[in-house]
């Protein structure tokens, strides 16, 4: 699908029902949640793999002590200096966050249209994808580090544009960086408060696993990734017939 196509779904969008959103994220979650599981337990590895080599290293954000926190002054200055000197890691994560969520939306879009699923969490870090992954990569965090840096609203705002990065990607892998950028802006401010409120409740469903005693909560917070996926493909379509998908039929 060429971008012009996909801006005009998503300029011609149909209204989204709450009710609707999340009982298919709860349908569709019923059948990936095991590759759910593994895509977390992917991205969870490589994160804390990345985060040990920069404490290796010495180079990490500070911790902020609890008089830091009571003290304006402190927590303002400590909490400019942690966002600006956790780029390089940021960078790093959100990138190999990027490749492991592209590919498990590819997973669920062989899960939904039916078709031979290959379980290749790896996908996006083939040569002809990594770069483009690592550009967004470094694209995320760039917005997300300036939009942190104005604090807690704005990044709250840029989130849901950028949930959409990894969704885009996956459908659409051969759409250029900033096309991917494009795409994921128009549809999240088109949808952003519908998205906000079912990634929301997802994410509430998803953090219940915490009663498991804490390691739970890995097997059900995929469930969180589950509505950006949900909410393009109602917006943009099943295929290039634009067809609707009957969620509560794909664990027949």
């Amino acid at each position: 699908m060429t971008y012009l196509e996909l801006e005009t779904r998503i300029k011609n969008a149909p209204s989204l029902d709450f009710g609707n959103l999340i009982n298919n994220v709860i349908e569709l979650f019923k059948t990936v949640w095991l590759k759910g599981v593994l895509t977390v337990s992917l991205i969870l590895a490589f994160a804390l793999g990345i985060i040990f080599v920069f404490s290796f290293i010495g180079f990490i954000p500070q911790n902020l002590s609890i008089q830091d926190t009571l003290d304006i002054t402190n927590f303002y200055n400590s909490y400019f200096y942690n966002v600006l000197y956790g780029i390089p890691q940021t960078i790093l994560i959100s990138t190999i966050t990027l490749a492991f969520l592209a590919a498990f939306y590819r997973i669920c879009n062989q899960v939904v249209l039916g078709e031979t699923v290959e379980d290749d969490y790896f996908y996006f870090f083939k040569k002809e994808y990594f770069s483009k992954v690592f550009m967004l990569g470094i694209i995320y965090t760039a917005i997300a580090v300036i939009a942190q840096l104005m604090f807690i609203i704005p990044y709250l705002y840029v989130y849901i544009p950028l949930s959409f990065f990894a969704v885009v990607l996956a459908n659409n892998p051969e759409l250029g960086e900033m096309e991917v950028v494009k795409i994921s802006f128009k549809l999240g401010n088109k949808k952003w408060f519908i998205t906000f409120i079912t990634m929301f409740v997802a994410g509430v469903i998803g953090m219940l696993g915490i009663i498991a005693c804490g390691i739970g909560i890995i097997l059900t917070i995929s469930i969180a990734y589950l509505p950006s996926f949900i909410v393009y493909r109602e917006v943009i379509g099943l295929d290039e017939n634009n067809q609707i998908t009957n969620y509560e039929t794909l664990d027949e």
